[in-house]
């Protein structure tokens, strides 16, 4: 078991639904549900993706090499860029900043990490323990 990876996995399930529990409640009474339903966006994935990260470290360690390495961080970057940027973006609508081409274009880099986590564990699970 990757205890990083689990470790990683237990704090963003914590903050996934700390999250959802501010979009149903408070958020809601800030923005449109246009915003709201971009803010739920990130959660739903982010929690989706912090059981595909449980997956990588409890499957790395019957599986170790390098793949399930690689995995698991895209996991984790892809929750930093994609989510993190929806969560940006919903921040700045509060904020009512119309400057939001950056934390836009986080949001495709993120999807793609996402991408390549599937992947890379997909890789891994075809090489299993070569490295």
């Amino acid at each position: 078991m990757n205890r990083n990876f689990l470790s990683v996995a237990a704090i963003l399930g914590a903050l996934s639904v700390a999250l959802g529990a501010f979009a149903a409640h408070k958020l809601k009474t800030m923005v449109g549900p246009d915003t709201v339903a971009i803010f739920e966006t990130g959660v739903r994935y982010q929690f989706y993706h912090v059981f595909a990260l449980l997956f990588v470290a409890f499957l790395s360690e019957k599986i170790h090499n390098r793949w399930m390495i690689w995995a698991g961080n895209c996991f984790i970057m892809g929750i930093i860029f994609f989510c993190g940027s929806l969560y940006i973006l919903t921040a700045l609508t509060i904020a009512e900043n119309t400057h939001r081409t950056l934390a836009g274009i986080a949001t495709p880099i993120g999807g793609v990490f996402f991408i390549a986590g599937w992947i890379f564990l997909y890789l891994g699970v075809k090489a299993k323990d070569k490295n």
